[in-house]
């Protein structure tokens, strides 16, 4: 008997042993008098056991048959043994005419061992991985963004290279935000110290990982990513931070120590924070730094064709118009009239954004002369560029601008309400004059009422 019928029995044999009242008994378990009474009848004629439920121990009303169930668990076991259950639900309903509750599958496949609950399952083990043997095999990168001078200055951006095999500083470098030229900066920094790694180790941030393939021209790499291609320098992204723990633990530990050392030496601009770096780095790896299985160095040095000031840009492929015009961020480039550049229209151009903010667009590896053009310039643009279809056009489009600016300022009536300006002066006169001969009868009117004018004198 469970708890409830045990509470039923007390107050039952209270009534059959000690008098209580039935209705005081059925207000106690919630009960009418005449179940009450049924229950009397039924501990007098059975005992204890025939307050107990006469349906335990028989199968519900709505159980669903044991062949059906079986069924169900044969199919699943056959055709979809690693669906989980709201899938295996579907699909019983869709393929096999078998309509079940999605709770229903579910419970059979935990009892049937096909399914275990999230909360069941072991949890996922990340195993440390082994160093790379040699130095240079493998370089993880990361930014920490954090108040590295304290309240001497605002919070920036230190980007650490860090070398997975010897847990040596490789780079450090200070800066304002995250950002690809940031990164940019800092690996050309680290290429002209120590050369071209084999490969580079990663977060998924937006400027080594493209999530949206669309909104990122060349089929999903990032600027990041296409600049280390043509330097030849591999890059991969891990999953998890555990997967870059190294240089995440680097990250706490330059957080401790070189914010210290940063305020016992009175540092407190990016600038002064960068010249000191290589100091603070040669301390560090000298404390720290692990030897490596292998004394092989796997930096390789520079070619003389990898030009960094090409490869360490921005480089987005725009469309040239019709009228020899360029669209990149919001700017318009007008390119010369030649013959040359009369056959690049309707062709894709590569257009460089370098970090000192100079634009260039290049094609077959040459620059090619451009002026932007500026929209709310009041110069001549047809003596920029001799195209007389975009010369006219600007020049109506000023002469349009200033004709508006004058209307404006002069306050003369525009095209839609010359015809309702006399009509309005017409309208405003004789309002004015109306309000005159009103004021003039009242006046007389008062005064004819006090007797100090009579109707000859008027």
């Amino acid at each position: 008997m469970n708890m409830r019928e045990l509470d039923r029995l007390k107050v039952i044999q209270a009534i059959v042993e000690m008098g209580l009242k039935p209705g005081r008994a059925a207000e106690r378990l919630g009960l009418t008098v005449r179940q009450v009474e049924r229950l009397v009848i039924r501990y007098q004629e059975s005992g204890a056991a025939g307050l107990a439920s006469r349906r335990r121990g028989r199968s519900g009303n709505r159980r669903l048959d044991e062949e059906l169930a079986q069924r169900a668990l044969a199919i699943i076991r056959e055709r979809y043994v690693d669906f989980g259950p709201t899938l295996a639900c579907e699909k019983l309903a869709e393929c096999h005419g078998v309509v079940l509750a999605k709770e229903t599958v579910r419970r059979w496949m935990r009892e049937a061992g096909l399914w275990i609950p999230r909360k069941q399952r072991p949890p996922k083990l990340h195993q440390p991985r082994n160093r790379r043997a040699c130095l240079g095999e493998l370089v993880q990168i990361d930014g920490s963004d954090h108040r590295w001078f304290e309240e001497r200055a605002p919070a920036c951006t230190l980007l650490v290279f860090i070398d997975d095999a010897t847990s040596r500083l490789m780079a450090l470098h200070f800066t304002a935000t995250e950002s690809t030229f940031s990164y940019f900066e800092a690996m050309r920094h680290y290429l002209e110290q120590h050369g071209k790694p084999v490969a580079l180790y990663s977060d998924k941030a937006s400027v080594f990982h493209c999530n949206s393939h669309s909104v990122t021209p060349g089929k999903g790499v990032t600027q990041f990513g296409r600049a280390l291609y043509e330097l030849n320098v591999d890059t991969f992204c891990a999953n998890s931070s555990q997967a870059k723990g190294r240089v995440e633990r680097a990250n706490l530990t330059l957080q401790d120590r070189l914010v210290k050392e940063l305020r016992l030496r009175a540092i407190s601009t990016k600038e002064a924070a960068n010249a000191y770096a290589p100091h603070f780095i040669a301390d560090f790896n000298g404390r720290f730094g692990k030897m490596p299985r292998s004394t092989f160095d796997a930096h390789r040095p520079l070619r003389a064709d990898d030009d960094l000031d090409l490869i360490l840009t921005v480089r987005v492929p725009r469309r040239v118009s019709k009228v020899l015009t360029v669209q990149y961020d919001r700017v318009i480039y007008l390119l010369e009239d030649t013959v040359t550049n009369r056959s690049l229209i309707h062709r894709y151009l590569d257009v460089f954004e370098y970090p000192d903010g100079r634009i260039e667009i290049r094609v077959n590896g040459a620059a090619l002369p451009c002026v932007p053009y500026d929209r709310l310039s009041e110069i001549d643009q047809a003596a920029v560029v001799d195209n007389k279809r975009l010369g006219h056009t600007l020049q109506m489009a000023q002469i349009i601008q200033a004709q508006r600016d004058d209307r404006r300022t002069s306050g003369s009536p525009s095209r839609t309400n010359q015809g309702e300006a006399p009509r309005l002066k017409e309208r405003k006169a004789g309002t004015r004059k109306q309000r005159e001969l009103t004021l003039e009868g009242a006046v007389l009117r008062n005064a004819r009422n006090e007797g100090r004018v009579t109707s000859g004198s008027l």
